[in-house]
């Protein structure tokens, strides 16, 4: 397995531009990987994760309310290196992503959003992603299961339950490992990286996927974030059971 003192030799950029239009109740006077769970911004929780297993400088990529995240970060007292990079507030994912390599010369990075949390093991993902011809890894996930499941016979309901995580497909769970050559697959910055680069890297084979059976939780919803302030009373939280 990849040593953390590996790790340590790559940034991690954390996306954290975006509106956050589906927690607007949280969202309307700071940015949503501002947004709290368990006293501490999401950007702590994801960080956190990262430098527990060797990860020691991070790049926010910044745009709606960047300021509140500037002064966070200045005030901010970690063992780690944490830096602001201002994107535009109106900028997609994909040209957040290409302002970063234009203003830093890494060849190989992490790359997150700022609104979800995982046990993710880096080291794994990295192997899987040295393993193959991959220019860019995304970490695989089961969406969380938020629907009672109805098994339906002659119009009756034959048995109602809880629907499970397995019964759904993969999704991305963000957690990427980028090469800087995925910029031939750019075609503009005014387009979100998931409808663009992603798919043309898929078309040609090179896009990886890191199936992760771990934790999981996005918070895009209210309800999510409650859920995940209960988990943070956990010690450790399941974000941080590696």
């Amino acid at each position: 397995m990849i040593a953390s003192s590996e790790i340590s030799k790559i940034r991690t950029l954390l996306l954290a531009g975006g509106l956050g239009s589906r927690l607007s109740e949280e969202t309307i006077n700071r940015p949503k990987p501002m947004v709290t769970i368990g006293g501490e911004p999401m950007l702590k929780h994801i960080m956190d994760i990262y430098n527990a297993q060797g990860a020691v400088e991070f790049i926010i990529a910044i745009g709606y309310k960047g300021e509140l995240i500037k002064e966070w970060v200045h005030q901010l007292k970690v063992p780690y290196q944490v830096a602001c990079l201002d994107t535009g507030q109106e900028t997609l994912t994909g040209g957040r992503i290409q302002q970063f390599f234009a203003s830093h010369s890494d060849d190989r990075i992490f790359m997150t959003y700022g609104d979800g949390l995982a046990n993710v093991d880096l080291s794994a993902l990295i192997n899987l992603h040295n393993g193959g011809r991959h220019l860019a890894t995304v970490t695989a996930v089961r969406p969380p299961a938020r629907f009672g499941v109805l098994e339906i016979e002659n119009d009756r309901v034959s048995r109602f339950g809880e629907k499970v995580q397995t019964d759904a497909g993969w999704i991305n769970g963000g957690f990427f490992v980028l090469e800087r050559e995925i910029l031939e697959f750019f075609n503009s910055e005014d387009e979100p990286f998931e409808k663009g680069p992603l798919v043309r890297l898929s078309q040609h084979g090179r896009l990886g996927a890191y199936k992760h059976f771990g934790f999981w939780k996005p918070m895009d919803t209210l309800r999510e974030r409650e859920e995940l302030e209960i988990l943070a009373l956990d010690n450790p939280p399941p974000w941080r059971t590696i």
